[in-house]
């Protein structure tokens, strides 16, 4: 705390008046980071809207082939900016012998995490003609966004094998 505190040019009291004690920073510093990652999730539905794609309009595929693609290109993104990103390094490499006290953020207390991300994924999923109920439609999402988490957490390969993995499973659960 007194690193930063003199890292941003103020007194150590006036960091802990503004943001608390260290686990609230760190808690602060994860959740200003998922939205950043929940911006890379956006932007990989963006690229691959409802009846909107290239495929869709010329009669070459279907609201659930867009699904698909979009699920696809929002976790490459993920894992794009998880592989490259300084936060998610130190978390991850505290793993490894160093200071685990972020580690949690991640694991036993990313509650909040996932269910931000599973509240986002849900909204972008809605103007797809998807064909599955409400309680398949979470299920999937759920299960998918804890699939994506341990994939940042140990990755298995390129951010593009990892996310075309999970659009595999994205279209077999919509077949």
């Amino acid at each position: 705390m007194s690193r930063l505190a003199d890292r941003v040019g103020v007194s150590r009291q006036t960091v802990y008046n503004e943001v608390g004690a260290k686990p609230e920073l760190a808690q602060a510093l994860v959740l200003w980071e998922l939205g950043h990652f929940l911006e890379a999730v956006n932007a990989g539905f963006d690229e691959r809207p409802a009846g909107g794609g290239a495929a869709a309009s010329s009669g070459g595929g279907s609201d659930r082939d867009e699904l698909v693609a979009a699920a696809e290109i929002a976790c490459r993104n993920v894992f794009e900016r998880a592989e490259s990103n300084e936060l998610m390094r130190a978390i991850l490499l505290a793993d490894h012998g160093a200071d685990t006290e972020l580690l949690p953020l991640l694991t036993t207390r990313a509650d909040s995490l996932a269910d931000a991300a599973v509240t986002v994924v849900e909204g972008r999923v809605a103007a797809y003609d998807h064909g599955l109920d409400d309680t398949r439609l979470h299920g999937l999402i759920d299960v998918l966004v804890r699939l994506v988490l341990s994939y940042v957490m140990r990755p298995q390969g390129s951010p593009a094998q990892m996310a075309e993995l999970i659009a595999w499973t994205v279209a077999r659960v919509l077949r």
